[in-house]
């Protein structure tokens, strides 16, 4: 699948290279400091790295996941730069070919695969691939679809389990879908799929990440017929599967899948003098506005309040699209969205509903996104 596609590294070496030694204007955004050249050999590296072995489930997520990185990069940093499209484009096509899905990537990079898919339709004149970028973005814009998100992502991880028969990483991420798609909508035909699924004998008990994997067993311990709407037939799966994993020894092998180390291209923490949105705030300026909001929207000044808050919430999403792993950012997204909440302009909910999304699927396991979604999966 991926031999396919390397004649555009050829292409962006070269563009890359030259990147390397041109200055460039600072964006009028927050401040990213990612070196091309770094981006460009980790996508090297890990295109190098499995292309004589077959190729995995595992080894191309963490190729796209490179391809993410630079693309990210260059969106915030060199967004006119001819390095742009050629990432925009192997984001489509690697993106597809592997059935990319929000509900169950963890790079926190919806916004750029947006972009990307924005760029292709505008810029493409492949068909084929114009269509790839159609069915990407009707996933990213779905997000706050939650059921339609959850079948699209029942579909792709099926497609990636007949793609890569037997391929463990494929079977987990199939339950990590249908589990997630229940914590997402509380649709318990969801769950009642992770359960009969991860109860099957070909399902890797032994490979649960520790991401989802930990809050799967603890439901599946506790689940009892008419607790949450399950059914006899959850109770039994949840007990096969509690039994499989139960002999596994030992039990310590439940592991994290291994993902990409965003500190290499990100920092993982915002310092306090980044500054974010069209007002420069930084962590403590967003802190200290949200409670200045609050305090007057409980004056009851309401509604007007709603300006100042979208300020708020821009500077929290440019914040996500450069520090995505920062420690403070859940909470960030959950203060803000309740702020919102509190308001009845029309404007303020479909900002909420922007910053819900984001927090809900992209940090779902985050106890900020557990809270939030714990009234949705106990309805």
């Amino acid at each position: 699948m991926i031999r396919a596609f390397s004649r555009f590294h050829r292409s962006l070496a070269s563009i890359v290279l030259a990147a390397c030694v041109t200055m460039f204007p600072a964006p009028a955004r927050a401040t990213l400091v990612a070196d091309p050249g770094v981006l460009y050999q980790q996508m090297k590296d890990a295109y190098a790295k499995d292309g004589d072995s077959g190729w995995s489930y595992r080894a191309q997520m963490y190729y796209l996941s490179t391809i993410f990185n630079a693309g990210r990069a260059y969106s915030l940093q060199y967004p006119t730069d001819p390095a742009y499209g050629e990432l925009a484009t192997l984001t489509v096509q690697i993106g597809a070919g592997l059935n990319y899905d929000p509900l169950t990537n963890h790079d926190a990079a919806a916004w750029w695969v947006r972009e990307a898919a924005v760029w292709v339709q505008h810029n493409s004149k492949d068909r084929a691939l114009v269509e790839q970028a159609n069915r990407m973005l009707l996933r990213v814009d779905s997000e706050d679809a939650p059921e339609e998100l959850a079948q699209m992502a029942d579909d792709d991880s099926n497609a990636n389990v007949r793609a890569y028969p037997g391929d463990v990483d494929a079977l987990l991420a199939r339950v990590e879908a249908n589990w997630r798609a229940w914590l997402l909508t509380g649709n318990p035909k969801w769950r009642s799929l992770a359960l009969a699924r991860a109860a099957q004998s070909d399902f890797p008990v032994a490979h649960l990440p520790t991401t989802w994997g930990p809050t799967f067993v603890a439901s599946a311990n506790v689940l009892s017929p008419g607790v949450d709407k399950a059914s006899a037939a959850d109770v039994h799966n949840a007990k096969v599967f509690v039994t499989r994993l139960a002999a596994v020894t030992p039990i310590a092998v439940i592991t994290t899948v291994t993902s990409m180390p965003h500190d290499v291209y990100m920092g993982t923490l915002a310092p306090a003098d980044e500054y974010f949105g069209r007002l420069g705030m930084s962590i403590l300026g967003i802190e200290n506005q949200l409670k200045h909001i609050n305090f007057m929207l409980d004056y009851d000044y309401g509604s007007r309040e709603y300006g100042e808050t979208a300020l708020v919430a821009e500077s929290i999403d440019d914040m996500h699209k450069v520090y995505p792993r920062d420690r403070d950012l859940p909470m960030l997204l959950l203060w803000c969205y309740q702020t919102l909440q509190r308001m009845d302009d029309w404007r303020a909910k479909q900002a909420a509903s922007h910053l819900k999304a984001i927090l809900t699927i992209e940090y779902q396991d985050s106890p900020q996104a557990k809270k939030l979604l714990s009234g949705v999966s106990s309805s």
